[in-house]
Formats: C-alpha cells, structure tokens, sequence
C-alpha cells in the first residue's frame, strides 16, 4: 500500500504551469492516488471590489467560467482528463496560497507546486504560490522547476556546440 493517497497540484492555464500538471499525473498514476486538480479563483476586481459592490447573481457565472477555465488548462497540459486514473477537479474561490495549502493537509497527501520563475526579477515578480506553499505546509510539498526549454527561452540564450 502506498503511503500517498492523494496529489494535489494547481492548475492556472499558464504554461510556466504546465511541467508541474504533468509530473503530478504521472505520479499519482505512479502510486495509484488520486490527483486532485485544483484552480483557485477570485471575481473580477479581486475580493475588495466583490465586496463593495456585491454581485451575488454573477457568482454563479463567474465560478462556471472558472471551471471551464480548469477544463481549457487540463486539455492544454494533458490532453484531456487523464484515462484510468482517479481524479478530482475542483474550484475553489481565493487566494491560489492558501487554497492549495488548504486542499493538502490531509495524511496522504502530496502537494506538487511549480517553482515559478527563474534570475532576480523572475523572484520578485512570480513564485509566490510556491513559496507561500513550501512555508505553510500541511503535508509534504514537491517542487517541480520550469522546462529547460523554457528557460533557455526566457534567457534568450542558445546553445552552440
């Protein structure tokens, strides 16, 4: 029996997002978990807007279209919901962070995160998730880092031989 019973990861539809969506399917496929993917969303204009101009009629609309936004990123990562394995998606309203923390707590559980970007401006900029998840964790958290592709793409370097 394995001791993982479920992977959790997020899915954002970014394909900085990507490697992470893919090395949690084949691990949870790996164990025989579950894989549990995971979109955070916020209204438009964020929470602060939501709540000074409260629109509870548009919530519907807008967590349909975050769950066709999850259906769009799964079919961009993996082609579709993955056959033959157990999965879950889920939406849930919030900060992408604390959501995912959140989702992962229980025994069992494996987090798998993206490590955001690379170089000094890429830390400042992104990785947030990551870093809010490897300092809160409910269970263990896995890191998955960018393509190397992608990173020799963003450095705009090349390799000649």
């Amino acid at each position: 029996m394995s001791a993982i019973r479920s992977v959790i990861t997020g899915v954002s539809g970014s394909p900085r997002n990507f490697p992470a969506v893919r090395y949690a399917t084949s691990l949870a496929r790996s164990q025989s978990a579950t894989l549990i993917l995971v979109l955070a969303w916020m209204p438009p204009g964020g929470e602060y807007l939501a709540h000074q101009l409260p629109s509870p009629c548009l919530w519907p609309e807008w967590e349909r279209a975050a769950r066709q936004s999850l259906c769009d990123a799964i079919d961009m990562a993996l082609g579709g919901e993955p056959a033959g394995l157990s999965t879950e998606l889920t939406v849930v309203r919030g900060e992408p962070g604390p959501v995912l923390v959140h989702a992962a707590g229980r025994a069992g559980d494996l987090l798998v995160v993206g490590t955001g970007r690379r170089g000094t401006r890429g830390r400042l900029a992104g990785g947030r998730v990551s870093r809010y998840c490897l300092a809160r964790p409910g269970c263990p958290v896995l890191t998955v880092p960018p393509a190397s592709l992608e990173l020799a793409a963003a450095h705009g370097r090349q390799d000649r031989k």
